[in-house]
């Protein structure tokens, strides 16, 4: 998908339009923001994921707070992302509390923004609500979508660990898409369950395979 730039900066000032921080100060966020997710070293955790994500928030905007909430979530979730580091998540929980107090956001939203970006970590909830579920549904649809797609993210997520060598990469790819696949269920919420499991799986399938039938014969 093209990334448009009036697209995610319209979206970043219309999701803050309520809230009472000067632009100055919201230009400045988004500003680092866009840095962060631009930089060379993000093949798949980049503004096209975060575009990717917010389009999928508006299937929840009826409710104002949830789609406050899960478009934050969104922006800050992968501020900070290095494939060689453990604590990824916590970084950018931090980063977001702070920057969502500078913005004046309530403090109950910042919490659960906190919270969601942490469960990205194991990619489980760390809380009953629902808000969770879904963003963790909306941040793994990439396993769902069609094998072209698919295909694409999986190279892109190699690229992210080029650092690694082939059986290295190849081993610990492995074992995350089994963990995937040994859950009784990928998705959370009944909505993603439905549209996106069964390619999920078959998505998973296919790239371990794959992975099984290399040189490598890991």
């Amino acid at each position: 998908m093209k990334i448009s730039k009036d697209s995610i900066r319209n979206s970043w000032y219309d999701l803050l339009q309520e809230f009472s921080a000067n632009f100055q100060l919201k230009e400045i966020i988004f500003s680092d923001l866009v840095n962060a997710y631009a930089h060379p070293s993000r093949h798949y955790h980049n503004l096209e994921h975060i575009q990717n994500l917010l389009i999928l928030s508006k299937l929840f905007k009826e409710n104002r707070d949830d789609f406050i909430t899960l478009q934050l979530s969104t922006w800050f979730h992968d501020y900070i992302y290095n494939s060689q580091a453990q604590d990824n998540e916590r970084q950018s929980a931090a980063y977001a509390e702070k920057k969502l107090k500078q913005l004046n956001i309530a403090p109950h939203i910042i919490q659960l923004v906190k919270l969601i970006i942490l469960s990205t970590e194991k990619h489980q909830p760390l809380i009953e609500n629902i808000n969770n579920a879904i963003f963790l549904d909306m941040d793994l649809s990439i396993l769902g979508a069609s094998k072209d797609n698919y295909l694409k993210y999986s190279q892109a997520i190699c690229q992210e660990y080029i650092w690694l060598s082939e059986l290295e990469y190849q081993k610990g790819r492995k074992q995350v898409l089994s963990n995937f696949l040994a859950r009784k269920r990928i998705y959370f919420t009944d909505l993603f369950y439905q549209k996106l499991e069964v390619q999920a799986r078959n998505n998973l399938e296919w790239e371990i395979k794959k992975i099984q039938n290399s040189k490598f014969k890991i």
